[in-house]
């Protein structure tokens, strides 16, 4: 493994003609834009729905037409930077995400909203990962993790903010905005895209040994990634191994993807540099960074679907929830970039991952059927801080060790393994709620049968007489009610097994931190010489 990701001695050291901080801006922009867009129509389905007269279940596809494509991309997009240059990608997938947005928006049937979907998340799967290629080579070492940070910003805060303003413009105006609102920003994205961006000289040389499109590998890719989201995400809704549908996208999702490795671990230009991964530092980065998506993002489905479900908030008061956290790790992130610049990043990373594990484990001791909404939004808050201090560090670690040329390929396998990690948590999480709901709900049921039980029945049996209901209805709502009680407790006994869970999960991330290679603090890629 090269030891640095710094030009040889003696060369000159590339720069932009334009001052960096304006290209990360402008770079961001669009980031930030295909980040909202991961979340921001979660909850507009029933409304697109009502209006394309289709089912709730139908619906659905509008998110995992999204997350299929996006998810094929991501680890192609170093491959693609080589065959067509990294600024022309870019601004290609800028340009084509803001079509495919307009057309989302214009969609006159559901069929034709969910193939603008496929083209939206095929071409917002490019933007994330060249933003933080961009930003690596755009800024000097020493000022990498306050350039990682303003990424991070877009990357985490906008899956956050998402289901609130998806909210809020449903309510107010219609679902086809939160389509049309990427209009002027793409446009100005690609405005500035043109203008500000400029390819480094290794891109050119890894241009020119560029070899023919590797068919066979993306056709293995395609299968294996798609039928994998396919089944995440509808896995719980078809009962898994129960449903001969799941089944087969499960077999062909391990078939296309084994056979993938093997393919690309042989070929000479690899469509996904498989090689990378035999870096001990880059595969311990992406296994954090895949359960930094799981944790992340199911954390951010657990706390709004309790306090709709059992609390009874509306999906905007629940949004306002998650939103307060991230507002605060706007100010934190700056904050970690300018500690990465005197830290070890193993070192930020293990407090970010100890700290996000007491805050999960005080999760699961406060929340409960009598959460109040500000015990909620601090839990959220307390939940979402150690994150700042996990992504900056962790993002600056996984090129730790790696050549210049390799990082477009690094950039898109990091956010491949963090996407999976979303959607591997997201559906863990359901699976679970449901799962442990019933077994809670079996256990609290023998406790049907003790004399205090069948005193509170009697007691509320009496009060309701007393309101005018006779002696059989009021003993029938009496006994509903008591069951309601229980299947409500039982469903906030499964939230608290899965923060648990999640605290454990961050714990043993926090052992694997210590073996990580130190790197220099404030130069980048390059690692300690002993």
């Amino acid at each position: 493994m090269s030891t640095t990701a710094s030009p040889a001695v003696g060369q000159p050291t590339w720069q932009p003609k334009v001052n960096p901080w304006i290209i990360g801006v402008a770079v961001s922009l669009a980031a930030f834009m295909e980040a909202l867009d991961t979340s921001i129509a979660n909850v507009a389905l029933p409304h697109i729905a009502g209006s394309m007269g289709a089912s709730n279940d139908e619906s659905t596809w509008v998110l995992t037409s999204y997350l299929v494509s996006n998810a094929i991309v991501l680890p192609i997009s170093g491959f693609l930077v080589g065959w067509l240059g990294r600024k022309r990608f870019f601004l290609m997938c800028v340009a084509f995400f803001t079509v495919s947005s307009f057309l989302c928006g214009v969609a006159p049937s559901l069929g034709l909203l969910l193939l603008f979907r496929v083209l939206q998340g095929a071409f917002g799967g490019g933007l994330q990962p060249m933003t933080q290629a961009i930003l690596a080579d755009t800024f000097p070492p020493e000022k990498r993790g306050l350039a990682f940070a303003l990424y991070g910003i877009t990357v985490i805060c906008g899956p956050a903010i998402g289901p609130t303003l998806g909210g809020w413009i449903t309510d107010n105006y219609s679902w086809r905005w939160i389509f049309y609102i990427n209009v002027p920003v793409g446009i100005l994205a690609v405005l500035l895209v043109s203008q500000l961006i400029e390819d480094p000289p290794y891109l050119s040389r890894l241009k020119a040994r560029m070899a023919r499109f590797d068919y066979v590998g993306f056709a293995l890719l395609t299968v294996g990634v798609g039928a994998l989201q396919v089944a995440l995400d509808k896995g719980q809704e078809d009962d898994w191994f129960g449903s001969r549908f799941i089944t087969t996208l499960i077999i062909l999702a391990v078939l296309g993807l084994v056979s993938l490795v093997i393919w690309e671990w042989r070929h000479k230009e690899p469509i996904v540099d498989v090689h990378l991964f035999t870096g001990f530092n880059f595969a311990s980065c992406n296994l954090m960074m895949f359960v930094l998506g799981a944790v992340l993002f199911s954390s951010t489905v657990l706390l709004p679907q309790f306090l709709q479900t059992l609390m009874g908030y509306t999906a905007q008061k629940a949004g306002m929830v998650i939103s307060m956290a991230a507002v605060l790790l706007v100010f934190l992130l700056p904050l970690v970039g300018r500690l990465a610049g005197h830290f070890q990043a193993r070192h930020l990373l293990a407090f970010g991952w100890i700290a996000l594990a007491v805050a999960m484990y005080f999760s699961s001791k406060e929340i409960d059927l009598l959460i109040s909404f500000r015990a909620a939004a601090w839990m959220r808050i307390w939940q979402y801080l150690p994150v700042g201090f996990l992504f900056v560090p962790l993002t600056m670690a996984a090129y730790v060790g790696l050549p210049e040329s390799k990082s477009n390929a690094a950039a898109g396998l990091i956010n491949f393994t963090r996407n999976i990690g979303q959607s591997v948590g997201t559906s863990a999480v359901t699976t679970l709620l449901a799962r442990r709901g019933q077994y809670h709900q079996s256990v609290l049921a023998e406790s049907t049968r003790s004399y205090r039980f069948h005193a509170a029945v009697a007691g509320l049996t009496s009060r309701l007489t007393h309101v005018g209901l006779s002696m059989h209805s009021a003993e029938q709502q009496a006994l509903a009610r008591m069951y309601g009680v229980v299947m409500a407790q039982a469903q906030a006994l499964s939230y608290v097994d899965i923060y648990w869970l999640l605290a454990v999960t961050s714990a043993l991330m926090f052992f694997l931190c210590f073996l990580l290679a130190k790197n220099q603090p404030g130069k980048g890629g390059q690692l300690a010489v002993h």
